[in-house]
């Protein structure tokens, strides 16, 4: 199962989703995990502008106003949807993966406020309960885990502490980045950089699936 996670920063612009549909089909994905769609809505036609098998099923979380959004598409002969759960910050996925693979796919976007955040943490760590098969969470935390994933930070922030517990108490598994060192930058200085975006998973993962991971400044696959 090859697994895409990108946030996109809004969907409006047509070459934009032709980038992504030929990335989908020159890497062969199997499930599309999209944050920031900036879209309240979608249909048909403007799927098929993102996805380029004959297959699939999607779900998404409306924008409110021109922020947020969240957009999973999947090819339902390697991903079968069973049960799901979505707020404003994520969506979370519940099925049968290939190989009769029981797991939870989800698909985040978090807050920028650390208060916020705090609230996302708590309500994930409330559902594993529920959903209780092995997880991968994909998309943007607006977190640092340590100080060398943001450049020029000095100094250890609760955050990044709140962001460490949940992995902890989830147990998962933070896959390690290929290529670049960070996958966000502010464009209108240029000067800060961090690595907000990755793939958090439960051990089961690895066990059951071939895996490897290659980062980019605005997306991420394994």
């Amino acid at each position: 199962m090859i697994i895409l996670s990108w946030n996109v920063r809004g969907l409006r612009r047509p070459e934009k989703r032709r980038k992504i549909k030929n990335l989908v089909r020159e890497r062969k994905i199997d499930v599309l995990l999209l944050q920031e769609t900036k879209r309240s809505k979608v249909d048909d036609k403007f799927l098929k502008s993102l996805w380029p098998w004959e297959e699939l099923e999607s779900m998404e979380v409306g924008a409110e106003g021109s922020a947020g959004g969240l957009l999973c598409l999947w090819n339902p002969k390697i991903f079968e949807l069973k049960e799901c759960c979505s707020n404003r910050n994520f969506l979370l996925l519940s099925g049968m993966g290939f190989h009769n693979f029981s797991c939870v796919i989800i698909n985040i976007y978090a807050p920028n406020d650390v208060l916020k955040r705090r609230q996302l943490w708590y309500a994930l760590a409330q559902l594993k309960s529920a959903f209780s098969s092995p997880w991968c969470i994909g998309g943007d935390f607006n977190e640092i885990r340590f100080m060398s994933e943001r450049k020029g930070c000095f100094r250890w922030e609760r955050g990044m502490k709140d962001f460490n517990e949940l992995i902890e108490k989830l147990e998962l598994i933070d896959i390690p980045m290929l290529g670049r060192k960070f996958t966000w930058c502010n464009a209108l200085d240029g000067d800060r950089w961090s690595r907000i975006d990755r793939f958090l998973l439960e051990p089961m993962w690895l066990e059951r699936l071939q895996l490897k991971q290659t980062v980019g400044a605005t997306s991420n696959h394994f």
